[in-house]
């Protein structure tokens, strides 16, 4: 990361901007300020003018160098493209988390970060609808907030139904300005279930659109707070357990699963501290297993049929950016010279570079022995 001298970025006047294309951007920061006590937005520009364009709900992989290592991790823009000479990444501080907490402590406005994207398939775009839904816990409010500042932008009256979870008053995320949005439309119904309700004040926010709810999403409330939940598109943000626990819900009330949609990263959106773990694990694993050879110039590894390109990879060792590890991001890409392989996922490859021979390293495993390039 290095520090800009320059400040001319804050001056360009935007006529002049480039239209943001899809690959590795340059980003300096430009702001920087607390969401909540665990959660910081960092807005970016481009380090030359950039117009930025992206889908609602799409996410950025940052490329990072911390103490010595280079690290990639993904995070979904919470800012709208339908103002787009600026974008806004909002981070949750993990305990034990490396990026997160090195953001949080080191990124500063003036600083400069490499980026890849914009990518994600879940997204206002690729997604139609009439009637929206947005579930969210946690953190995984920023690309319904996102998706949420695009309608309201766009869209005069869109019917939206706004239902977040989190664990008290003074975790929720982007309060005011959600509620702001509510308060302009009375086709915008919010409201909020609360693990711990606890005593607050709603400042600035009118009881007669936004409901606050002590519990967990469930039968009863989902139905009290969005009667007509049968009749939306469904979209699901939030750690995994929640967003496995709303399909369960949604699929017991008999819900068309058609129009239910759900971030499609893994466990290791964002940041974990688990990764690192999880890395040392696959070596372990790698360690003794009797299925195909995977080979990478002077390199070699059996690996099982369970295992995937990625866990071959990083168990040498090799340098490869993985950031979502679930076939979203792309950011695995490498080429199968020779050799059969199986992929899960092709999302964010083009026709040309499948008959290439392109794959997804975090998506694919061996069918044959594989010759594969980096």
């Amino acid at each position: 990361m290095n520090v800009a001298v320059n400040n001319q970025v804050s001056q360009l006047a935007p006529f002049s901007a480039q239209q943001w294309q899809s690959g590795e951007h340059q980003l300096v920061c430009v702001e920087k300020w607390s969401e909540t006590h665990d959660v910081t937005s960092f807005r970016f520009q481009g380090t030359q003018p950039v117009k930025f364009h992206f889908k609602p709900g799409q996410f950025l992989t940052l490329l990072l160098e911390i103490n010595g290592d280079k690290i990639a991790r993904s995070y979904t823009i919470s800012s709208s493209p339908s103002r787009p000479y600026s974008i806004v990444l909002t981070v949750k501080r993990i305990a034990g988390g490396k990026v997160s907490n090195y953001l949080a402590e080191s990124l500063e406005v003036g600083h400069i970060v490499r980026a890849l994207g914009p990518d994600g398939s879940f997204n206002l775009v690729d997604i139609s609808a009439q009637k929206y839904l947005f579930l969210s816990a946690g953190c995984g409010i920023t690309p319904m907030y996102s998706m949420s500042r695009w309608l309201a932008d766009t869209e005069i009256g869109a019917d939206i139904s706004f239902l977040h979870s989190a664990k008290s008053n003074k975790d929720l995320i982007f309060e005011s300005a959600i509620a702001q949005m509510a308060e302009r439309s009375s086709e915008f119904k919010l409201n909020y279930i609360l693990e711990e309700l606890g005593i607050f004040a709603n400042v600035g926010v009118s009881a007669k659109f936004t409901d606050k709810q002590a519990g967990r999403l469930n039968t009863e409330n989902l139905a009290r707070l969005v009667p007509d939940f049968k009749s939306r598109t469904v979209f699901v943000c939030g750690p995994e357990p929640y967003m496995n626990a709303v399909k369960a819900l949604l699929e017991s009330l008999d819900f068309d699963m058609s129009k239910f949609h759900q971030e499609s990263f893994g466990s290791f959106k964002g940041d974990s501290a688990e990764l690192d773990a999880a890395k040392e694990q696959i070596k372990s694993n790698t360690a003794d297993t009797s299925g195909f050879m995977l080979s990478i110039a002077d390199r070699t590894r059996a690996l099982s049929a369970e295992q995937t390109l990625l866990d071959g990879i990083e168990a040498e060792g090799l340098p490869i950016i993985a950031a979502c590890r679930s076939g979203v991001c792309g950011a695995c890409k490498c080429k199968v010279v020779t050799g059969e392989v199986e992929s899960s996922s092709q999302m964010t490859l083009t026709t040309d570079q499948i008959a290439a021979g392109y794959v997804l390293a975090c998506s694919t495993k061996l069918k044959s022995d594989v010759t594969l390039e980096l």
